[in-house]
């Protein structure tokens, strides 16, 4: 269901010989709340993998580097996705790549969540899901944002 958009009037001039026509815009009210908070939910998704997720692993963490070492990929492995989960975190801030970030963080999610069931009885497996939740949503809301990320890539015919 959708709801049409409220114009919103801005205040009419002080000065006298201003006009008194009000200007008005037709931006949805709901609309700049929906992306402010989908904004704020990619600031958190993006403070968590820097922080909380790639941070550990590439300082080498003693808890980062026993759970890599357990699976049997040793520091490569945990190196290469604390840089991928960085990057990731890094270009959800970034409007033209938000979305392909969003995706590729899901995606990583899926292995993340296979690894929980393969390797470590599934103890952790939530965590990937739930994090795929937001991470979809934002791939989803953000999707327009990736003709103009083809545009930027694709060679100019001339």
């Amino acid at each position: 269901m959708s709801q049409p958009a409220a114009p919103i009037v801005a205040a009419a001039p002080s000065s006298p010989g201003a006009s008194a026509a009000p200007a008005t815009s037709t931006a949805p009210a709901h609309g700049r709340g929906a992306r402010t908070v989908l904004r704020a939910v990619q600031v958190l998704l993006a403070v968590f993998f820097a922080g909380a997720s790639a941070l550990p692993k590439l300082i080498a963490h003693s808890s980062a580097a026993d759970t890599f070492t357990t699976m049997g990929w040793g520091n490569a492995g945990m190196y290469v996705i604390g840089v991928l989960e960085l990057a990731g975190a890094i270009a959800l801030l970034i409007p033209a790549l938000q979305s392909v970030a969003a995706a590729a963080l899901g995606a990583l999610m899926v292995g993340a969540f296979v690894v929980q069931l393969a390797c470590f009885d599934g103890d952790n497996a939530a965590t990937p899901v739930i994090l795929m939740v937001p991470l979809l949503l934002v791939a989803w809301a953000r999707r327009g944002h990736n003709e103009e990320l083809l545009r930027r890539v694709r060679p100019r015919r001339a």
